[in-house]
């Protein structure tokens, strides 16, 4: 890869070649304080450094070119903080494009000043990294240009930028010819107790869905030519709003989170479906079921196919998928469970598929074998497909490719659980712009989801899991024990499952935080994990809910055998400390009654007690000395299952049911947290 400074460029066809065609960029940062975040925002310019309408801005509420030629991927997290991936098709590119800004823009006015490690990296469609900048001179900037791509005759060039704006996203976007209206922003309700006054966006489609506050983002033609005799009014397009539904700049499909009241005479009947499961009987059953139900999806529905696909480096084209394909291998044939297949001006684009149901482990020796079938035949990449979760540094499956083959092959692997999500997504949130697509969305979500269809997501947390649980519960584990970095593995796995989870629910950015030094290995994170687990006994992980500013922590203690889940609220400065209990107390109204509340106070802890007993008594969470409360810690305590995660008393089903009560009668009611300001003497 080759590394440039702020204000070089370099050609990616000399660097890529034909592979430079359609890349991938990645911006990524790291915070202390596991909290720091930005949002990816990409703008298409002409010829004037302006965009040409509505549909030439992309970011978190409007992810996607129709065309593929853009398509942000979401966030993925690191060993040191966050990466946002872009998927750049730069053949589809419409020609009047002649620039391709990348940036990113904090919110609630957070300096960049406040994130280390920013950085930009444009790898080709199999993930070989190409260029990388880094922006080592961040301090009050509020949004930030990384880089840009630009044409120069009919080859791509990248160059580094590193402009900063301290202005936000409206300072960036005006001067690419977008005019930001502010509208009034009225705060939802907090400690303050205000009834919230819902404003109502004046931009096109949005008369039937009103929002809090609102920025209408409306492109300005700036080219030097007389205007037309009539121009025709732009849409807006609401940026910036975190925490709210999303919203596209198009009329898309979702399907409502309710349904509809049954017609069904009694509970036993059962609801007729496309996709049939409980006739399945064995593994080979359930693998070629699921295999042939996912696939058909995605050649159907444009908008999974191409969401599933887009981060193997596939184009965006007509897509065709096949199942139990015979291929030669030396003497006998083989047969992936599965062929991908997307054509994009007359090329083709190829992936094998192998897919393992219930729990069975995928074998890397016949991974390795399609590995080496696709390296001959010109394939592009193997996906596989389990329970299993992936974790940086732990590779689900053990191949290699060989180096001195020309064409290379890439190995992804997927969980059942993100194709789960990646379906919630779109049928909840994001939407498709067929009714039919959704329906087949939710039919693909509803048999993934049943119990017989194999495709739960990660469920057994290894066969290491009993025998280190036990030695804590004895105490006779010792530190150092190499069982228990395997159960830090699995424990990983089922916290990046429960992020999964929650954020399709939420239809928000749900991320494990890392809190390890820079460049620290994954494997050497997890033997130091494992040390403290056989020293304490517990488990601990921490999850950032994105748009609440949260960081929810979870943790297993294994010698009492129950979940704590936990978030801290920062107290507001300069508020009166009785006023500040009322209105916690008031904002937690619909909470559970055995929720605990703790007051932090600097230099220890504070009072605390069930919120049961603070309900009419909201003077006992004060300090008695008079000492100044910092904030509030909120936590629920649940018991742990006792089995490997099957059952339903399983302790993978008990944290992750642990974390979803927890949000949604906790953490959902946590407005702005804001108090009366005291009197100045």
């Amino acid at each position: 890869m080759q590394e440039i400074a702020k204000g070089a460029n370099v050609s990616l066809t000399a660097l890529g070649g034909e592979d430079a065609g359609s890349v991938v960029v990645s911006l990524s940062w790291s915070s202390a304080s596991g909290a720091g975040d930005a949002d990816v925002s990409v703008l298409l310019l002409d010829e004037y450094g302006k965009v040409c309408g509505e549909n030439d801005f992309y970011y978190y509420n409007h992810l996607a070119a129709d065309d593929g030629s853009v398509q942000l991927l979401g966030k993925t997290p690191t060993d040191n903080g966050d990466e946002d991936r872009i998927s750049l098709d730069l053949l589809a590119v419409p020609q009047d494009v002649v620039r391709i800004v990348v940036a990113a823009s904090q919110y609630s006015g957070t300096p960049f000043g406040e994130l280390d490690d920013l950085r930009m990296t444009v790898a080709d469609r199999s993930g070989e990294p190409l260029v990388g900048f880094s922006i080592v001179d961040a301090s009050v900037e509020t949004a930030f240009i990384f880089g840009e791509l630009y044409r120069r005759g009919e080859e791509w060039k990248f160059r580094a930028v590193g402009q900063g704006y301290e202005t936000g996203l409206a300072g960036l976007a005006t001067d690419f010819g977008i005019a930001v209206m502010e509208e009034s922003d009225e705060g939802g309700p907090g400690l303050g107790g205000d009834t919230a006054q819902d404003g109502e966006s004046t931009g096109a489609g949005a008369a039937d869905e009103p929002e809090a506050s609102a920025v209408a983002v409306v492109p300005v033609t700036a080219a030097p030519v007389a205007p037309p005799a009539a121009e025709p009014a732009a849409a807006s397009v609401p940026a910036q709003a975190r925490g709210r539904a999303p919203r596209t700049t198009r009329k898309k499909v979702t399907l409502p989170k309710v349904a509809k009241k049954s017609l069904a005479e009694n509970d036993s009947w059962r609801t007729a479906r496309l996709f049939p499961v409980p006739s399945l009987k064995s593994d080979r059953e359930r693998e070629v079921r699921a295999t042939s139900v996912l696939l058909s999806v995605m050649a159907q529905v444009p908008e999974f196919g191409r969401r599933l696909t887009v981060a193997f480096g596939a184009p965006a084209g007509r897509m065709e998928t096949f199942t139990e394909v015979s291929l030669p291998h030396g003497d006998s044939p083989r047969r992936p469970d599965g062929v991908i297949r997307v054509e994009r001006a007359g090329k083709l684009w190829t992936a094998l598929v192998e897919t393992k149901t219930n729990g069975n482990p995928l074998k890397d020796e016949q991974v390795q074998q399609y590995m080496d079938i696709a390296s001959r035949r010109g394939y592009e990449s193997v996906i596989t497909l389990s329970n299993d979760v992936e974790l940086e540094g732990a590779a689900v499956v053990d191949v290699k490719t060989d180096g001195r083959r020309k064409h290379k092959v890439t190995h992804r692997h997927l969980s059942w659980a993100e194709v789960a999500h990646h379906a919630q997504m779109l049928i909840r949130h994001e939407g498709v712009g067929n009714p039919a697509h959704a329906w087949l969305l939710q039919e693909l979500l509803a048999y993934l989801q049943h119990e017989n269809s194999g495709c739960h997501g990660f469920q057994n947390m290894g066969a290491d899991w009993v025998p280190v649980r036990k030695g804590i519960e004895d105490e006779t584990i010792v530190v150092g024990d190499p069982r228990a970095v395997r159960v830090l593995g699995s424990w990983e796995k089922l916290i990046r499952q429960v992020c999964l989870r929650l954020g399709g629910e939420l239809g928000q950015q749900v991320l494990p935080v890392q809190r390890a030094k820079r460049g620290s290995d994954p494997r050497s994170r997890r033997i130091a994990a494992a040390e403290k687990l056989c020293a304490d006994g517990r488990l601990t992980a921490e999850v950032r809910i994105d748009g609440t500013g949260r960081v929810v922590t979870v943790t297993a203690d294994l010698r009492t055998g129950k979940v704590r889940t936990s978030v801290e609220v920062p107290a507001p400065t300069g508020s009166y400390p009785l006023p500040t209990v009322k209105r916690l107390v008031r904002l937690l109204a619909e909470a559970p009654a055995d929720l605990h509340v703790e007051t932090l106070v600097d230099g220890g802890n504070g009072p605390r007690g069930t919120l049961e007993r603070l309900r009419p008594e909201p003077g006992d969470l004060l300090p008695k000395d008079g000492a100044p409360l910092t904030g509030f810690r909120l936590s629920l305590i649940k018991g742990l299952g006792n089995t490997r995660g099957v059952a339903e008393s399983g302790f993978i089903r008990s944290v992750d049911e642990a974390v979803e009560r927890f949000h949604h009668a906790v953490v959902a009611h946590l407005g702005a947290v804001e108090g009366r300001p005291a009197r100045r003497s």
